[in-house]
């Protein structure tokens, strides 16, 4: 089987730092995960591209659902992805890719995906990015990165993926997913041009992040939401958390760790910035917790006053990082 990134494989793969067990948010999202793993397996530093994450707003109905500038992979990493037109075959279509060194990046079904067994395997259908490394059709196999990791499906997993219970032709219920394809050049910045490169793009995006606080807008919208989320089935509160406070407090973590990173390599005046953004991190899920209180008893009345502490740290975070990098 042909490989896009050689010598690697599930049975002995170890996540990167960023997925470590003892991080507030081991898993973020689907989009973000699936690159620190990838640029993890090319031997590169997924902490350079996350200076993207000061840009996060409120959106109304949730957190910005962040995902790393497509122009930041190609400038740091020289990595160019772009969208795979899907006309044929969908296997196919990943063949090709695979041959030319590709990496397709795919929205498939998470019921057909065992590593979330407890969470949508064969429960739920939910939408999700994953990146093929291997894919052996005959076989009925394929290797992936999602999430956190990187694993195998065969057999009965791998039909559902690719949606082969369903008949071709033009009757057929199959819509063709989105698909994105990633051509890996050979010039990755390192040292010394990777951190002041990774600064510049981090200025840059400080000059696009919201002047407003977000998590006051958050803060005028909550109340109302968690009586929404009241009269749903228990289930929605997962999904409506995962789409507010994991957005807003794994995005921060990220951040903090493209501070400490930058630090480590020599950028001075940052140690704050990373210290509270990991604060405001720690206060999302502790602010989660208490938001499931409210919701299950129906007290909604002191959610908007708990929003204080992390309204206050975003503005410090954002203050001591427009102050250093002005």
């Amino acid at each position: 089987m042909r490989q896009v990134i050689a010598d690697i494989s599930p049975d002995n793969w170890r996540s990167h730092a960023l997925h470590d067990a003892s991080r507030d948010w081991q898993e973020t999202n689907c989009y973000v995960d699936l690159w620190i793993e990838v640029l993890h397996a090319r031997g590169l530093s997924p902490e350079a591209m996350m200076g993207f994450c000061v840009t996060q707003d409120f959106e109304g109905d949730q957190f910005t659902f962040f995902k790393v500038p497509l122009e930041d992979l190609e400038t740091l990493y020289d990595i160019r992805v772009g969208e795979l037109s899907i006309y044929d075959s969908l296997e196919g279509h990943v063949v090709e890719q695979i041959r030319q060194g590709r990496m397709a990046l795919v929205e498939v079904d998470a019921f057909h995906l065992p590593d979330t067994r407890g969470i949508t395997y064969g429960l739920e259908h939910s939408k999700t990015t994953i990146g093929i490394n291997v894919l052996d059709p005959d076989a009925r196999r394929l290797h992936y990165f999602h999430n956190a990791g990187f694993y195998a499906l065969e057999g009965e997993d791998f039909d559902g993926v690719f949606q082969r219970h369903n008949p071709p032709g033009p009757q057929s219920a199959n819509l063709f997913p989105y698909v994105e394809f990633a051509k890996f050049g050979p010039t990755p910045l390192q040292g010394e041009a990777l951190t002041e490169v990774a600064v510049a793009l981090l200025k840059g995006h400080l000059a696009r992040a919201p002047q407003d606080n977000p998590i006051t807008a958050f803060s005028k919208r909550i109340e109302a939401q968690a009586r929404m989320v009241k009269e749903r089935d228990p289930a929605f509160f997962h999904k409506y958390a995962f789409n507010t406070l994991r957005q807003l407090g794994a995005n921060f973590e990220l951040l903090a760790s493209h501070l400490d990173w930058l630090a480590a390599r020599g950028i001075e005046r940052v140690e704050a910035a990373a210290g509270t953004a990991r604060e405001l991190s720690g206060s999302a899920k502790a602010y989660q917790f208490q938001l499931a209180r409210a919701v299950s008893r129906g007290k909604t009345e002191a959610l908007v006053a708990q929003l204080e502490g992390l309204q206050a740290r975003w503005g410090d975070v954002m203050g001591l990082l427009r102050n250093r990098f002005a």
